[in-house]
């Protein structure tokens, strides 16, 4: 039987209730039926799939290294994922380097192939995936009934793998700008138009950063990973959403009149 997550409430009532129940919750996911299917059979067979088309050619693996980094909606695109994964993350032009999603550079270089060789082998590999697949499929589960409690969840892994992966202010910028789910939480957050991601990219950072300081007192995303200024962002984030879905007379609106009048 396929696992739903229990989400009653939306917004800020319904992020509190699932952090409550979060541990239990994720436990239920992850011993679900299907997810058993796909982690044991992923834990069984990974170490085989020395190559990136190994790994394509087996649909069922790839559901999970593709879901691993939320990239499941490309299970189709098998030679674009082989790609990918051949060319790596360390020549200049690799196909992963030059797209804006950096999603699929992470994969490139968590799986190894074109870089110093596959990894799928090594100690602790499959269960460093599996976590990741379940993680991101948790949220998937929840987002199927309210897609702004997903983009909620996916926060934290989000900034902690930025953080892990990039050093320096301007270029964790960057990277969050290259990052999809993780940007339009911010742009949300910090009351960003849609056509602001038209602007120059130089001016997206300078104004990203600018809001930031307004709004957190700091634009460094080091500080805003940590726990305080992390639910200072979600709130904001789930506020001014609940605004936007319900109108200006709404109890997120009037929320976010409050919020505003406090700073």
């Amino acid at each position: 039987m396929t696992f739903q997550p229990v989400v009653p409430l939306a917004g800020t009532a319904g992020w509190a209730f699932l952090n409550r129940t979060l541990d239990k919750q994720q436990a239920a996911h992850a011993g679900s039926a299907p997810m058993k299917r796909a982690t044991d059979h992923f834990r069984a067979n990974i170490a085989r799939a020395g190559t990136a088309e190994a790994l394509v050619t087996d649909r069922r693996l790839l559901e999970v290294a593709l879901g691993a980094f939320g990239l499941e909606e490309d299970i189709n695109a098998r030679a674009f994922i082989r790609k990918i994964l051949e060319e790596g993350t360390t020549r200049r032009d690799a196909l992963s380097s030059r797209l804006a999603d950096k999603r699929y550079a992470k994969l490139a270089l968590a799986f190894g192939y074109g870089d110093l060789g596959a990894r799928v082998g090594l100690p602790g590999f499959a269960e460093d995936i599996i976590a990741r697949y379940e993680a991101r499929r948790f949220e998937a589960a929840v987002g199927e009934q309210d897609g702004n409690l997903r983009q909620a969840l996916n926060l934290k892994p989000a900034l902690d793998d930025l953080l892990h992966d990039h050093s320096g202010g301007d270029a964790r910028w960057f990277a969050l700008m290259g990052n999809p789910p993780l940007r339009k939480l911010f742009e949300t957050a910090l009351g960003l138009p849609a056509a602001f991601g038209k602007l120059d990219i130089d001016r997206q950072l300078s104004t990203f950063k600018e809001r930031s300081q307004s709004a957190f007192g700091t634009s460094d995303l080091a500080e805003l990973a940590g726990e305080g200024k992390r639910a200072e962002l979600t709130r904001l984030f789930l506020i001014r959403s609940e605004s936007a879905a319900g109108g200006a007379s709404s109890p997120g609106q009037i929320a976010l009149s409050l919020l505003g009048n406090r700073r």
